[in-house]
């Protein structure tokens, strides 16, 4: 096994940077020195080798856990706090975990408890200033697990049973030095984590990667950045978040993006120490991508996927270009197969749990993503294989494409479009104007579109596609089925309304 560049980089800045910053909390500062030390102190009272749930709102505390169990070779289970009662016992379960470790302790113990699971005494402590609680519960079987398994992330693509990818530390080290140097991360970096740290890319991008830079990473209560749940988002609070904690890097999804712009147009100051946004979790229209770009946003769009140990390609301030997601990133290696599909090597999954197969062959990943490599190397992403219907005229649609230019126009909010075997594509819409906004963007939106990709009718939704009532992933993708099963009445209507009309 290679050394642990982490930890060996926050214990050499212990020794050379001890009072420079590495963590900063709402109400605790950790330097590299205190790090350092309160790692080493955790790593003796984390003495269980099965695996570790980690419940806890963004923080100091949960950062050093999370490095004090990979300094003790202990799996660690993140779990988002919006995952339901039914996933989080599943992820128990599911991992063969021991204990659970949240600053959360009466919902836990209630979901716990609530699901006639038996808990033995818990443990209270301390870590970086933080009051933490472990619950440990009675009867759970241990799980087999692929040999150095040091995290498991559980798939944000499933409903009730996620799957929980098991990853090796040598992975996530090799994408995390991949990003310091695609960032260009130094010391004098402040990175703001405005995704939850159960996210794995914020993990790797917003704790590993600044560490390994000897920068700092600022933690602080989802809350207090303007996020609340999966989807919600106080624009107000995460601009006054980035301009105090004078960020200078920071992670987003294309919905906080969006949102992001949408302030600074309205009037919010621009965050001039920022220097690099990095854009994944779904894909980024081109328009979006400028019109940051347009308000002084250095705006840098990526891709990844769990499987794959979070990022794969970046584009980066010496090597950028439009519409594409970068070039592969040093750790990686993308090819494309003969119908399209996108290819990687490199830092892969070591398997799932359960008895889940996976499907790693000759050493390559199938991402299930079509896209294409230019003639210089940069990562193109045109849809989800399992995404494209085929018209009644056979013409092969991603519903992406077409989705992120409808949503460019400023009176779309959101849209999912079907058109599987049949005359002509229709778009359930969330709109922010009213219904002949929506018209005129549609028509707009055609223009720039070829013939068999363009939108025939559109519905309007009844509510906003989201996380929470299970039409949205956590990351920003749409659950298609559950759209199409909701609205499949209403459009089925209007092809009995076309196919009368033709008659």
């Amino acid at each position: 096994m290679a050394g642990n560049t982490i930890l060996d980089a926050v214990r050499g800045y212990a020794v050379s940077r001890p009072d420079a910053p590495a963590l900063v909390g709402k109400t605790c500062v950790l330097s590299y020195r205190e790090l350092a030390e309160a790692i080493a102190e955790a790593s003796t009272w984390l003495a269980s080798p099965r695996p570790l749930l980690l419940a806890l709102d963004n923080s100091p505390a949960w950062a050093v856990l999370d490095l004090a169990a990979m300094d003790s070779r202990i799996p660690v289970v993140p779990l988002p706090f919006f995952f339901s009662a039914e996933q989080v016992i599943h992820a128990l379960f599911d991992s063969g975990a021991g204990s659970l470790l949240t600053d959360r302790p009466e919902y836990y113990e209630k979901v716990l408890v609530g699901s006639g699971l038996s808990l033995l005494p818990s443990i209270t402590t301390e870590v970086a200033g933080q009051v933490v609680t472990c619950l440990r519960v009675a009867d759970v079987p241990i799980q087999p697990l692929p040999e150095g398994t040091a995290k498991i992330t559980y798939t944000s693509g499933t409903t009730g049973a996620p799957k929980g990818v098991c990853l090796g530390g040598d992975a996530m080290r090799a994408v995390a030095g991949s990003l310091r140097a695609g960032s260009d991360a130094s010391s004098e970096d402040r990175h703001l984590c405005l995704l939850p740290l159960a996210t794995l890319l914020e993990n790797i991008g917003g704790i590993y990667a600044p560490l390994l830079a000897g920068a700092s990473s600022h933690l602080i209560p989802l809350e207090e950045v303007g996020l609340s749940g999966a989807s919600g988002i106080d624009l107000a609070r995460m601009a006054g978040a980035l301009h105090a904690s004078e960020a200078s890097t920071v992670i987003m999804t294309p919905e906080l993006l969006q949102g992001l712009v949408v302030a600074i147009e309205s009037g919010f100051p621009l965050p001039e120490q920022l220097r690099f946004v990095a854009v994944g979790g779904a894909t980024v229209g081109v328009r979006l991508l400028e019109r940051a770009r347009s308000v002084g946003l250095p705006v840098f769009e990526g891709y990844g996927l769990s499987e794959c140990a979070s990022v794969v390609a970046l584009n980066t301030s010496s090597e950028y270009r439009s519409g594409s997601v970068g070039r592969p990133l040093p750790h990686a290696h993308v090819h494309i197969a003969a119908d399209g599909e996108i290819m990687v090597s490199g830092a892969l999954l070591l398997g799932y749990t359960g008895k889940q197969t996976c499907p790693v062959i000759a050493n390559s990943w199938a991402t299930g993503d079509i896209g294409y490599l230019d003639d210089d190397g940069f990562l193109f992403i045109t849809g989800r294989k399992k995404n494209i219907f085929i018209t009644s005229f056979g013409r092969n649609v991603s519903p992406e494409w077409v989705e992120r230019e409808l949503t460019l126009n400023p009176a779309i909010a959101q849209a999912a479009v079907f058109g599987e075997a049949r005359p002509f594509n229709v778009a359930v819409v969330i709109a922010r104007g009213n219904a002949q906004a929506v018209d005129q963007a549609i028509a707009v939106t055609n223009e720039l579109l070829p013939d068999y990709a363009r939108i025939g009718r559109w519905i309007p939704a009844s509510t906003p596609f989201s996380p929470a009532n299970q039409q949205m992933t956590p990351n920003g993708r749409l659950r298609r089925e559950a759209i199409y099963s909701l609205y499949r009445e209403a459009i089925n209507q209007l092809y009995e309304e076309h196919d009368h009309a033709v008659l």
